[in-house]
C-alpha cells in the first residue's frame, strides 16, 4: 500500500486525474476500474473519483510495488535527457505561486519535440535546483508556462510555480487583466499612435496569418473562414524618417498578431522572415547578422486582478532588451 498526502500544489484538482498524474502510464480504465473495486480510496473512504482533493487529505492506493511502478514513468527532470543544451533562466520575479522569466530569443515556450530544451524545461530546472519543488511533487504538478511567445520573440513569460498560481494565472490572463506591452523596430515612418481592431485568418497548414479589415473582406476573398478579432495598439516611441521605434500594447493575443498587422499597415518589422521586407532583412543580415523578427515583450503590469493571485495589482515588470536589439536601437535613433 502507498499513500499520496495531498499538498497545496496537489489540492484543487479531481482524485481520478491526480492518480492519473501519479500513475501516468496507467489508462484511465485501470484508474476507473481501482477506484470501484476499492483498491484506490480517498481517506481510507470509498471514492467514486470526481472528489476535489484539499490540504491534509490521502489517497491510498492498495497495489502492489511492482503495480504502481509498472504505471510510473521515473524520467520527470525536466532536462534529463537533453542536459547539453541547459540553461540558466534570467529570473525577473518569482514568489510562492508564480514566477516571471525573460526568455531569450531562439528559445522554445515550450517544446515542440521529446527532444527540445525549452524555457518551461528551463524553470522547472530551476526550481529543481533550487529547492522549491522536488521531483516527488513533479509527479503530480508540473509548474507550466501561462503565456507563450513565439521562437524568435525575446522578453518576459509568466510561469505558474503552484496550482492556485497557475489556474489563477491563466484565468486573469483570459479575462485581460494583465497589460503587455512589446518592443520592435520596424520599416517606415510611423509618427502616430494607432489603435487598431481587425480580424486575423490563420493557415494552419503554412503556419501563417492573414489580416484583414473587416469580415466582409474576408468572405469575399474566402468565403466563410473562421477567424479572430484582433485589437493591438502602436506608439511610436521614436523614427529617424525610415524606421521607427514602436510600443506596442497587445490587447487580444493571437498568433502572429503584432507581426502581421504591421506588414498589412505597410511597417514590416524589422528580421521578419515571416511577415518581413526581403530587402530589409538583407541589409540587417548582412550588416548585424540578424536572423530573426526584433520584436520583444518587455513590460507586464497587473491591472486589476481579483482572486488568489490579487496582492499583484497595481504591480509591473520588465526585462531589457537583448543585446542585437540595444546595437540597432542605437546605430539607428542615437
Amino acid at each position: 500500500m502507498r499513500e499520496i498526502v495531498i499538498s497545496k500544489n496537489e489540492a484543487g484538482q479531481r482524485l481520478n486525474k491526480l492518480v492519473m498524474k501519479y500513475l501516468n502510464k496507467a489508462p484511465s480504465s485501470f484508474v476507473y476500474r481501482m477506484i470501484r473495486k476499492k483498491n484506490i480510496k480517498l481517506n481510507n473512504g470509498k471514492a467514486v473519483g470526481n472528489e476535489i482533493v484539499y490540504v491534509g487529505d490521502v489517497i491510498q492506493l492498495y497495489l502492489s510495488d511492482e503495480t504502481i511502478e509498472s504505471f510510473r514513468d521515473d524520467s520527470v527532470r525536466a532536462g534529463a535527457s537533453t542536459g547539453g543544451n541547459r540553461f540558466k533562466p534570467e529570473i525577473i520575479y518569482h514568489d510562492h505561486n508564480i514566477l516571471i522569466v525573460n526568455k531569450p530569443a531562439g528559445v522554445l515556450s515550450q517544446k515542440a519535440s521529446k527532444d527540445d530544451y525549452s524555457i518551461n524545461e528551463s524553470v522547472i530546472d530551476y526550481l529543481l535546483d533550487n529547492e522549491y519543488i522536488t521531483e516527488t511533487q513533479l509527479r503530480t504538478f508540473k509548474p507550466s508556462i501561462c503565456n507563450r511567445l513565439d521562437r524568435n520573440t525575446s522578453g518576459l513569460v509568466l510561469c505558474g510555480v503552484s496550482l492556485m498560481g497557475s489556474q489563477e494565472l491563466s484565468r486573469i490572463i483570459r479575462e485581460r487583466r494583465i497589460d503587455k506591452y512589446y518592443y520592435t523596430i520596424v520599416k517606415g515612418n510611423m509618427t502616430e499612435t494607432q489603435d487598431i481592431t481587425a480580424y486575423l485568418v490563420k493557415n494552419d497548414k503554412k503556419n501563417t496569418v492573414t489580416i484583414r479589415d473587416s469580415v466582409e473582406e474576408i468572405r469575399r476573398a474566402a468565403g466563410d473562414l473562421g477567424y479572430d478579432k484582433i485589437h493591438t495598439i502602436f506608439q511610436p516611441v521614436r523614427t529617424n524618417g525610415k524606421y521607427t521605434e514602436l510600443k506596442v500594447k497587445l490587447i487580444t493575443g493571437k498568433t502572429h498578431q503584432i507581426r502581421a498587422q504591421l506588414q498589412h499597415m505597410g511597417y514590416p518589422v524589422i528580421g521578419d522572415q515571416k511577415y518581413g521586407d526581403r530587402e530589409t532583412n538583407i541589409y540587417f543580415r548582412q550588416t548585424y547578422k540578424l536572423r530573426n523578427q526584433i520584436l520583444h515583450c518587455g513590460e507586464v503590469e497587473f491591472t486589476d486582478v481579483v482572486g488568489g493571485l490579487d496582492y499583484l495589482t497595481g504591480k509591473s515588470f520588465s526585462a531589457f532588451k537583448p543585446d542585437m536589439y540595444k546595437r540597432i536601437e542605437k546605430d539607428l535613433f542615437e
